[in-house]
């Protein structure tokens, strides 16, 4: 499969199968993440990889799903991810626009993962106090976001924009995301 096929094919995954990811995928991933380029070659950027099934639990417990479909985005018991890595930045290194190497480090991740066979989910509400407190995360690191990883229990699918962004479940219990058509984002040589 082709870059350009595996970015296609990528959706958010929010219900999992109970099969754990190898570790070396884990850290394959955090490999590519840490490849992006970088403001000023910086690289404040740094990762927690978490899948123990003791922790799990306690990482799920400051995510928040989903919330246009609430509560039914919420991956239930027997369907929650089986990895989460967590992306940090050292407040101590970088420049302002280091901000924007989240973006990058989030799609390696992404795609390493779905190159095997695991789907994702980014979050980015999350109770990071207590996320902090669990991982003992020194306070000189930002939280920026959670990567949720395990292998696909849904196929969701996209949807022609029809004027609201707002992802819905049909009656199969099939996710559908709303996407903007190309011609309505793409501009050549002038807006």
């Amino acid at each position: 499969m082709s870059v350009y096929e595996v970015i296609i094919k990528r959706r958010s995954i929010r219900r999992f199968r109970e099969i754990p990811i190898p570790r070396k995928i884990l850290e394959n991933c955090v490999d590519a993440a840490r490849l992006i380029p970088s403001a000023a070659n910086l690289q404040p950027l740094e990762y927690v990889i978490v899948n123990d099934d003791q922790m799990l639990p306690q990482v799920f417990s400051t995510l928040k799903w989903a919330a246009y479909i609430s509560p039914e985005g919420t991956p239930p018991e027997g369907k929650r991810p089986k990895a989460y890595i967590t992306i940090l930045k050292n407040r101590d290194i970088g420049v302002p626009s280091s901000v924007y190497d989240v973006g990058g480090a989030m799609e390696n991740i992404i795609l390493v993962a779905l190159e095997k066979g695991i789907g994702s989910c980014p979050i980015a509400s999350v109770d990071r106090d207590k996320l902090r407190e669990i991982l003992n995360i020194p306070d000189n690191y930002e939280i920026l976001l959670v990567l949720a990883l395990g292998y696909p229990d849904e196929n969701p699918v996209t949807e022609p924009f029809n004027g609201s962004v707002k992802y819905w479940k049909d009656k199969s219990g099939v996710l559908h995301v709303p996407k903007r058509k190309l011609e309505s984002v793409l501009h050549w040589n002038t807006f």
